[in-house]
């Protein structure tokens, strides 16, 4: 795995003179971090991987896909974007992790394939050692939810660029998919119906306008307790996002799956339209489920209207599966078994009129 710090070597100058530390570089704290976060790093170890924290790179032993007919490796690269800014400003550094992985390995599992390993890359105005490993920590138990290796890794000190509480982080991954095996577009057909998974919150998309509706323009406070949420502001928002990785390719062994839909930035109808073929139309009816109370405090506080609502946030969908009808009830069953709220929401027509690939009818039940 890689260093852990800016890659620049300190100065050996005088301390009287300039040096890297009173540019506002702190190796020492960069390498206590490393120490902190070794235990939750190898707690995604899988047997694939060679060598330890500290090295230049991460090594993943690519016999593990000798097995495979065609491999096709599959990767993604993503961050969670200002959701950070709440976790800083609760001081709570453990879960954003979590969410991390699941924007990255939850695009990946979408054609089929079984994530691998992944990387990640914090930039902070300050080497807090005990945040960043709290952070590594949320990444990891991430990766052990998604099944792969957390193999590499830099922190990376800005002074100067960030002010010292500040922090970023993004990741990449990558997974495989045996090619006869790959899901998509060309495997959806009229008829196959649209099963929907329930999201653990707004997950990780959204929060510029969540941020302008609820803090700045409401003026709510993060330790405020929200009735209709049940807790305070700031545990609703920062509800980690859910990791749907395993999820899916257990569902993949017990159906038959044509194509999944990471529900991200766009809402649900047009992260679904990326997977449906020109010729066909997927249709997602808004009375079979009812959007958490995050959704509409949001709607209701900032005067949201619903289209922009809904091309905004996940509105209580972060995954769909299209499967055929004859797989639907294995399917249910099989996300049931293991704890995933689901229900089928809609179903795959031939285009016709429609302009676009996929639409939201009828109202929230």
């Amino acid at each position: 795995m890689s260093a852990v710090s800016d890659q620049s070597t300190p100065s050996t100058g005088s301390s009287s003179g300039a040096s890297y530390a009173a540019a506002g570089v702190d190796i020492e704290a960069g390498d206590r971090a490393v120490e902190l976060m070794k235990e939750w790093v190898k707690k995604t170890q899988r047997p694939e991987v060679l060598g330890g924290l500290g090295g230049f790179a991460g090594l993943f032993d690519a016999s593990a896909l000798k097995n495979y007919e065609r491999p096709l490796l599959a990767s993604a690269t993503d961050g969670v974007g200002t959701k950070v800014d709440i976790a800083r400003q609760l001081g709570v550094y453990d879960t954003i992790g979590h969410d991390l992985v699941a924007m990255v390995m939850d695009d990946i599992v979408v054609c089929g394939a079984e994530p691998l390993f992944m990387t990640d890359y914090i930039c902070v105005g300050k080497v807090h050692p005990e945040r960043v490993a709290a952070i590594v920590k949320g990444i990891a138990e991430g990766c052990v939810l998604a099944g792969c290796a957390l193999v590499g890794g830099e922190t990376a000190e800005h002074p100067g660029l960030l002010g010292v509480d500040d922090f970023d982080v993004a990741g990449a991954g990558t997974g495989v998919v045996e090619a006869d095996r790959l899901l998509g577009a060309d495997r959806i057909r009229t008829g196959d119906a649209v099963i929907a998974m329930a999201s653990s919150g707004l997950h990780s998309n959204g929060y510029s306008l969540v941020r302008h509706v609820l803090l700045n323009q409401a003026g709510l406070a993060l330790d405020a307790r929200i009735e209709d949420l049940g807790r305070t502001l700031g545990e609703e928002l920062l509800e980690p996002t859910r990791i749907y990785s395993l999820d899916c390719l257990a569902l993949t062994r017990t159906a038959e799956v044509h194509a999944f839909s990471h529900i991200t930035g766009g809402g649900l109808a047009a992260n679904l339209a990326r997977v449906i073929p020109d010729h066909l139309h997927a249709t997602v009816d808004r009375a079979t489920w009812t959007p958490g109370p995050i959704f509409d405090l949001v709607g209701r506080t900032g005067d949201v209207e619903r289209l922009e609502l809904e091309k905004t946030l996940n509105m209580g969908v972060g995954m769909i599966a299209i499967v055929p009808q004859e797989s639907v009830d294995v399917a249910l069953t099989t996300l049931a078994d293991r704890g995933v709220e689901a229900w089928v929401a809609g179903e795959i027509t031939e285009r016709g009129g429609h302009t676009t690939g996929a639409e939201l009818v009828g109202d929230h039940a």
